[in-house]
């Protein structure tokens, strides 16, 4: 009989690539990965795994075997849900990585409801970013992410996992209060100004590269921050201008311009495997973050 925590190391091995990658996923020692799939390569009869040079690698074997562990780990994962579905009622926990500003306006809002209304549910909550947190959910880490990509910037990153449209808003010019235009603005009237734009999300960067391009000019990008407030008092400040989410908004000093003759918009979704889409637990968060009004 194949153990099913083995299975997943195998799984996560062929995903990962590296003995270290595993290990530091699972907070595990690489010697203790190592242990379990040669436990696994005994109970499967089967060489799985071949060394070249300092690394391992999938044998025909292993890649075969690695395949059938992810149906086999989802079939479980259904099972699992499939018994507890005969109670309509959510609970349990469900575990949800989100960025800061959604988190602020929707997540914590749709919490407080959940909590009243179905007090046997628990939503944890893990602040990351999406590129960190969709290979968490892949791994059985995380239940719910919060994903967004901005019109300017599609990303493919939950091919084959399940999707839940959230909102769609718009993306605004962020500038100092005092001697603001009224209405929309022309882009190439700032290609001298100082830019601020995320450290850590590449699409921030490629959103500002982008449509500054589309106006003719490449943007002097001078701060990195992802923090929204403090990135807001940065603009306050004058000490530059940047793109930011309308739901952001609403520091003193600084106003939103939409840009003239550019549809700019960020769509958030929520995503989770496919065997956790239909559990109760996720379409009550879901259904929550769609009826929780920005704050």
């Amino acid at each position: 009989m194949l153990d099913l925590a083995r299975l997943r190391l195998l799984r996560d091995l062929a995903r990962l690539g590296t003995m270290t990658a595993v290990a530091e996923a699972l907070g595990q020692t690489s010697s203790a990965v190592s242990q379990q799939l040669a436990i696994l390569e005994r109970e499967a009869r089967a060489p799985l795994l071949e060394r070249i040079g300092r690394r391992v690698r999938l044998t025909t074997e292993g890649q075969a075997l690695a395949a059938h562990a992810e149906t086999i780990l989802q079939a479980v994962e259904a099972a699992e849900l499939d018994l507890r579905a005969t109670r309509d009622a959510p609970d349990g926990v469900l575990e949800v990585a989100t960025f800061p500003s959604f988190a602020k306006t929707r997540l914590l809002p749709a919490i407080l409801r959940l909590r009243d209304r179905w007090p046997g549910l628990t939503v944890t909550i893990r602040e990351e970013e999406p590129i960190d947190s969709l290979e968490a959910l892949r791994e059985g880490r995380r239940d719910l992410v919060i994903d967004f990509a901005y019109s300017l910037t599609p990303r493919g990153d939950a091919a084959n996992l399940t999707t839940f449209p959230i909102l769609e808003e718009p993306v605004l010019l962020a500038l100092p209060a005092a001697g603001a235009p009224t209405g929309s603005v022309a882009l190439e009237t700032f290609a001298q100004a100082n830019w601020i734009v995320g450290s850590r999300q590449s699409d921030d960067h490629r959103l500002a590269e982008r449509a500054c391009a589309l106006a003719g000019f490449a943007p002097r990008i001078v701060h990195t921050i992802d923090d929204y407030d403090l990135m807001l008092r940065m603009v306050a400040a004058g000490l530059g201008v940047g793109f930011a989410p309308e739901m952001v908004f609403g520091l003193a000093g600084v106003v939103a311009r939409p840009v003239a003759d550019l549809v700019l918009t960020r769509r958030i979704q929520a995503v989770t495997r496919p065997t956790l889409g239909g559990s109760a637990r996720v379409r009550a968060v879901v259904e929550a973050l769609i009826a929780t009004p920005g704050a």
